[in-house]
């Protein structure tokens, strides 16, 4: 029994069966490419996500080269006109003898600015902004988690806060040696 049979003014006339058996098909089609559609979809997602983290990573990264960058010219800056002032100030109001190179007030200077360096600053210095984040590379690229653990850890150093020491233990434990 053919599916289609053609009737004298060229339209077609179908069975019921026929029918149902059509429409079956599209909606088994439909249904595939629904299926297919919500599975590219979630793919585009999870790669628009991805690109995100992507972005947001090399953003923060490259923040954090720019402070620490400004930072070291600052330290420069600042050691030089130091090193200026000690040389300036050797001789002072003509006849009085220069500065001996270990006086008390020399070690002194060189005792507060150590213990400045040790346990803080007046502020201008950035405590974590140089904290060294340990990475061990792989076969892979690091993936999506491990691009955000690092992000936050950036952001941290960045904003200077004093979760740094934690986020990098979490670091260590979760990415560097799982358990």
């Amino acid at each position: 029994m053919p599916l289609i049979r053609k009737h004298t003014q060229g339209t077609l006339l179908w069975h019921g069966s026929e029918l149902a058996e059509l429409l079956d098909q599209g909606e088994g089609a439909i249904r595939d490419f629904s299926e297919e559609l919500v599975h590219q979809l979630a793919r585009r997602d999870e790669l628009e996500f991805e690109k995100e983290v992507k972005n947001s990573f090399i953003t923060v990264l490259t923040e954090v080269q720019n402070k620490q960058k400004e930072q070291r010219e600052l330290a420069k800056k600042r050691w030089k006109e130091k090193g200026l002032s000690l040389q300036s100030s050797g001789i002072e109001k003509g006849n009085q003898m220069p500065l001996k190179r270990f006086s008390m007030e020399g070690i002194s200077n060189i005792l507060q600015s150590g213990i400045r360096q040790t346990f803080g600053s007046s502020g201008a210095d950035r405590q974590y902004l140089n904290t060294v984040i340990p990475y061990e590379k792989k076969s892979s690229p690091p993936s999506v988690e491990d691009l955000q653990m690092l992000t936050n850890i950036l952001f941290a150093m960045k904003e200077d806060n004093e979760k740094v020491p934690t986020l990098l233990t979490d670091c260590i434990l979760k990415v560097l040696r799982p358990t």
